[in-house]
């Protein structure tokens, strides 16, 4: 029988129906894209004069009708599981999602916060996060948050968040302040992140397109994939990953539209002096970033596949959200060519070697049962 998570249908997975890896264990399932909610800090920005632009802005650029379906429809679906462990849990076992890596909800950004202020939105987001991680250490990884915007704070919250609170990165969106990722103001965070080896979850809030994205939900539909697009496009040509060959990029939903239409850059670093910023041709950065699974069909997910390879692509869900996709096991069973070890790979595999995790510590329950 289906289940929902927050009205999107999916079929629960039980034991047998998990993907089983070469050797016919089942497939430890980490899903990279998942949130929480803080409650401490929506009353703790509650009154800020910021937040008293947000709906107004939200109209703007979404739509009355997209924002009528989320205040009523979509947000309290969702906001219990945003931040009750034990729905979390449950539902996790029915999507046979063994381990979230669960980062802020974009929405808590912040990024307009003055420096005290953002100081004490992260140090409330993080300690959440790394509350809910103790609770269920078998289950929950987390992912912090930094004040992007003040980057000299965020190297040191970068650093407690790896060093004190054992998270294995953090979130950002995909512009800050106005700034794009290239920004040299960022340089600091970079070169922290890599020598912590923190893994950077991109996830965009909005999009620069505005209102003409407004109908239909093309803020999100459209807006979430050129913003990933537009944020990797200036990681690659602004020379990001050149001074720092060792940064860990995870893109949310897919990567956008970068990894399908990159024939287009390489032509442009190919034949024109000003794209031709950074050392390589642009397919070659695939590589030095992983991309997770949100592109909803079979067909495309074989499509990203094609383009970056197997061992790029991660499990994201984008819990609990009605714009995620729950079905993990029976699309990635559906998706041609991948042999079993490629499918344990996408389903875990590959994102706990990139965060330096045990896949022993967190084997399913049957596979356990299989070792002993």
């Amino acid at each position: 029988m289906a289940r929902c998570i927050c009205g999107v249908p999916f079929h629960p997975v039980d034991a047998a129906g998990r993907i089983r890896d070469g050797q016919g264990r089942p497939a430890v399932t980490v899903d990279v894209h998942a949130h929480v909610m803080t409650p401490a800090v929506d009353a703790l920005t509650r009154n800020c004069p910021e937040r008293a632009g947000e709906p107004q802005a939200r109209l703007r650029t979404m739509g009355q009708a997209s924002v009528d379906h989320n205040a009523k429809v979509m947000i309290p679906a969702a906001m219990p599981k945003l931040t009750q462990l034990e729905e979390r849990l449950a539902d996790m076992d029915a999507m046979g999602v063994d381990v979230q890596v669960v980062s802020p909800s974009p929405n808590q950004y912040h990024y307009w916060a003055d420096r005290e202020l953002a100081a004490e939105i992260v140090r409330l987001q993080n300690e959440d996060i790394a509350g809910i991680a103790a609770r269920a250490p078998a289950r929950i990884v987390g992912l912090g948050a930094i004040a992007l915007q003040h980057p000299e704070l965020a190297v040191e919250q970068l650093r407690v968040a790896v060093k004190t609170l054992g998270f294995r990165g953090v979130e950002i969106s995909t512009t800050v302040g106005g700034k794009d990722l290239s920004d040299p103001a960022f340089n600091p965070v970079w070169a922290e992140a890599e020598a912590l080896g923190a893994l950077i979850f991109v996830h965009p809030l909005g999009c620069s397109l505005g209102d003409r994205l407004q109908p239909h939900y093309l803020s999100n539909t459209v807006g979430q994939p050129v913003e990933t697009a537009v944020a990797l496009s200036h990681l690659i040509f602004g020379g990001v990953l050149d001074r720092h060959p060792g940064l860990k990029i995870c893109a949310a939903h897919g990567g956008g539209y970068l990894p399908t239409y990159l024939g287009r850059a390489g032509h442009a670093w190919s034949h024109r002096p000003d794209a031709k910023s950074m050392a390589h041709p642009p397919r070659w950065y695939l590589d030095k970033i992983w991309f997770d699974s949100l592109v909803y069909e079979p067909d495309c997910l074989r499509m990203l596949i094609d383009q970056v390879g197997a061992g790029q692509v991660v499990i994201g869900t984008d819990y609990p959200f009605d714009m995620g996709f729950y079905d993990i096991h029976p699309m990635l069973a559906q998706v041609p060519g991948l042999t079993d070890d490629e499918r344990a790979g996408i389903l875990g595999g590959n994102l706990l070697r990139l965060l330096g995790l045990d896949p022993a510590a967190f084997a399913p329950a049957d596979q356990q049962e299989t070792a002993r």
